[in-house]
């Protein structure tokens, strides 16, 4: 299973206000991350599923990650 990095921008909506997020993930396929968003912010800052919407889902190239520890999972950076 191959490993990409994945840049996911978007908005939450919380108690009639709206926030953005933007987070990177590693995984093989772009509808698997965008369920691992849903899950995770839905679990995280309790919203439904409806209130989050993902405006953007990109492929990284591995020097683009800026997270120290996915550059690590990639191989990026040294441990």
């Amino acid at each position: 299973m191959d490993e990409i990095a994945w840049s996911v921008t978007g908005t939450y909506r919380k108690n009639k206000r709206k926030f953005k997020f933007e987070k990177e993930l590693i995984g093989a396929k772009e509808s698997l991350i965008r369920e691992r968003i849903l899950s995770d912010l839905g679990s995280r800052h309790r919203i439904k599923r409806r209130d989050i919407d993902v405006s953007e889902i990109r492929e990284l190239k591995p020097a683009e990650v800026k997270s120290l520890e996915l550059r690590r999972r990639l191989g990026v950076e040294s441990a």
